[in-house]
């Protein structure tokens, strides 16, 4: 039992909730919350489903990809791991990741091409950034916002004629994941200031994005919205300003985690801005089930 919870430890499940909403997210956006208020959405049901369980094979297999890439760095700063501290061997822990990302892909075939080769794009990048891409400045973060910008638009995806009226919306996940990315970067040492002063400058630009995209949408969204991103500034917001003024790895951790928990939040906001206030709080619903698991295991 302790092996398997060893296993499950590196797929980070607080993580992998956060990784539905964009599922979610992306299916408000391509129309189906109001197929669902309608009774229209019954056809799509099987489809969501795949979706959802594409996306929990797709992230759970890049994070624990993430800690065998990690192995050896994390005997020195991280042994409390499932692999340096013995629970876990880098063989079964890639096994385990390649399944994974293999299933995911396998899931979102199941729906469509298109959602098939964004499951495709999801894994390569996603092994990328584990391998390669964490380590270039520049880059690294991108890399990572691409694989979640991507998520997203695999729930767009269930309808693939929305894709391209829709793809802008994937850029606000891509700057908030890189904002994260170049913040978690003091995580271990801290004394990062640029990076947490360029996240909480991509943090304001994100919620005018939102505020944007709600009064184009020129809908209920266009003022439900602002509840819902006004939450968002509160959970993200105060744990990144604390971490500028001391600059400290567990302040940064803590706004890290805060970030990577609000995820739900972020699509809440899109949710509200597409589809109104209602179809907002079936995302949010999932935010206590990763309250939960982000107490039993690690966020970062």
């Amino acid at each position: 039992m302790g092996k398997v919870l060893a296993h499950i430890r590196l797929t980070r499940p607080a993580n992998v909730v956060t990784a539905i909403a964009d599922i979610w997210a992306g299916l408000a956006i391509a129309g189906l919350a109001a197929g669902l208020f309608a009774g229209d959405f019954n056809p799509y049901v099987r489809e969501a489903i795949w979706l959802t369980l594409a996306t929990i094979g797709l992230y759970a297999g890049g994070v624990a990809f993430n800690d065998v890439f990690d192995a050896e760095l994390d005997r020195v700063e991280r042994p409390e791991r499932p692999i340096p501290s013995g629970q876990a061997s880098v063989g079964s822990a890639a096994m385990m990741a390649a399944a994974l990302l293999l299933f995911g892909i396998i899931a979102a075939f199941k729906v469509n091409v298109w959602s098939g080769e964004l499951a495709v794009f999801i894994a390569v990048f996603a092994v990328l950034y584990d391998a390669w891409g964490k380590h270039q400045p520049l880059f690294g973060p991108i890399n990572m916002g691409m694989c979640r910008g991507a998520n997203l638009l695999l729930g767009i995806s269930i309808i693939p004629e929305q894709i391209g009226p829709n793809w802008f919306v994937a850029l606000i996940p891509i700057a908030y994941i890189s904002a994260i990315t170049m913040i978690s970067r003091g995580e271990v040492h801290g004394k990062n200031r640029k990076a947490l002063v360029g996240g909480l400058w991509i943090y304001f630009a994100i919620f005018a994005a939102l505020i944007a995209i709600a009064l184009h949408q020129k809908g209920a969204g266009s003022w439900q919205v602002l509840p819902f991103i006004g939450l968002f500034a509160y959970l993200i917001v105060p744990p990144l300003w604390k971490a500028i003024a001391t600059q400290e790895p567990k302040r940064i951790g803590m706004a890290v985690k805060a970030g990577v928990l609000s995820l739900i939040v972020m699509n809440a906001c899109l949710t509200a801005a597409y589809a109104g206030w209602w179809a907002a709080l079936m995302v949010m619903a999932l935010l206590p089930l990763s309250l939960w698991l982000a107490k039993r295991f690690a966020v970062t």
